[in-house]
């Protein structure tokens, strides 16, 4: 007998609910700021990645009406069909220079540059080496490459070794990592990833997504905070976190740009940036490039929030950037914990499986540096008693 598709998708949601994993949108009535409007509350957010405080700043609202004014609302088509505006390419221009490489390509979302990078670069024949907690994106691209994937434990450089080891190829063998792990804020061990690739004749793939605007000078991101321009053959980051807009781009050679110009899916069958999203983006590399003060605030937050988590007793895995993940273990408990923070004022998002491993689902908070040091209390005070309350601090 035929499966009808909406049972499906109604036992599909049912499952969910039952192991309490059903996800629900929550609907904010206001900008994405430090504190926002759920429901006709106020809520401090920590829930965000608008980790310089962009989503709203006068000068990429600026920007951006600016350039609807003078260039419309959209781009058309693609760019190799209708043609690239001039903000397109001054935006990859500047984005070179920042990232100092020799090129960058910029697409509609990080997600999309990951999957149209990998698919680009490897072929059958080839071998990719995955860290095993790479980002959803990363996993994709993979999946979708023609190339064979290893995946190796996670920062484990003597497992990386014996992959590449084991796994030899006549093609290109391509090291790819998180420079900044989403769910766990961790720093990938670069310097030393870099090393064993060489070793080996791999190159090197960093997805600087929650790198950009948090790690190196002003914001370079992970290869830049390590020392390491020009020893990473590419680059990968969003727009849509630090940078307040939406987009990926991919940052290294003239070649690697071109070949996605001519090559990759993502770019060459979806309608490019419109103009104002370009031109907020513009602003904000801008802003980031005179005010080294934001991220220092950023870290100063951050390291207050850290020290203030770890004194209640909670865990907070081994986090070392604004992304600040406290353990709570089962799926349900992590819920609740989330409903009875929004009780006392926070906006702090549950995770659980799948996005990260059953029996480590958790409260993911993003600091920023547009928290004030009262939000921050306010917030710390409500973490702690919701903790004593479901027994999971003394």
């Amino acid at each position: 007998m035929a499966i009808h598709l909406e049972e499906r998708l109604a036992s599909n949601l049912s499952d969910l609910e039952r192991a309490h994993l059903r996800i629900r949108l929550t609907v904010l009535d206001s900008p994405q700021e430090p504190v926002v409007i759920i429901g006709g509350r106020r809520l401090i957010n920590l829930s965000s990645n608008n980790y310089l405080g962009f989503c709203s700043h006068p000068d990429l609202k600026r920007a951006s009406i600016e350039a609807v004014e003078k260039w419309g609302v959209g781009a058309g088509a693609v760019r190799t069909i209708a043609g690239t505006f001039a903000l397109h390419e001054e935006l990859e221009e500047r984005l070179a220079r920042f990232k100092n490489v020799e090129a960058t390509l910029v697409l509609q979302s990080g997600f999309a540059t990951n999957q149209a990078v990998i698919n680009t670069v490897t072929r059958e024949g080839d071998v990719i080496f995955s860290d095993e907690l790479n980002h959803a994106s990363i996993i994709d691209g993979c999946r979708l490459s023609k190339a064979r994937t290893v995946r190796w434990a996670h920062k484990d450089m003597g497992a990386l070794e014996d992959a590449l080891e084991k796994n030899p190829t006549d093609g290109v063998a391509l090291v790819i990592t998180d420079g900044v792990f989403s769910m766990d804020g961790d720093i990938a061990p670069l310097p030393r990833i870099v090393e064993v690739a060489r070793r080996y004749g791999a190159v090197v793939m960093v997805d600087d997504a929650h790198a950009s605007g948090v790690l190196g000078k002003n914001g370079k991101g992970s290869v830049n905070h390590h020392g390491l321009d020009g020893r990473v053959a590419i680059q990968v980051g969003t727009l849509s976190k630090a940078w307040g807009a939406m987009g990926g781009y991919a940052a290294g050679s003239r070649n690697l740009r071109e070949a996605l110009i001519n090559a990759a899916r993502p770019f060459l069958f979806s309608t490019s940036h419109p103009p104002a999203v370009t031109a907020s983006l513009i602003a904000a590399l801008e802003l980031v490039e005179r005010s080294p003060e934001l991220m220092e605030r950023l870290w100063a937050n951050t390291r207050k929030f850290k020290a203030a988590i770890s004194a209640a007793g909670l865990d907070t895995m081994g986090s070392e950037t604004p992304i600040t993940p406290i353990l709570i273990g089962e799926a349900d408990a992590a819920f609740e914990f989330s409903r009875r923070l929004r009780t006392r004022g926070v906006f702090a998002g549950a995770l659980g499986f799948p996005t990260v491993p059953r029996g480590k689902a958790r409260i993911r908070t993003i600091i920023t540096a547009a928290h004030t040091d009262a939000m921050l209390d306010q917030a710390v005070s409500a973490i702690g008693a919701v903790a004593k309350e479901l027994k999971l601090a003394a």
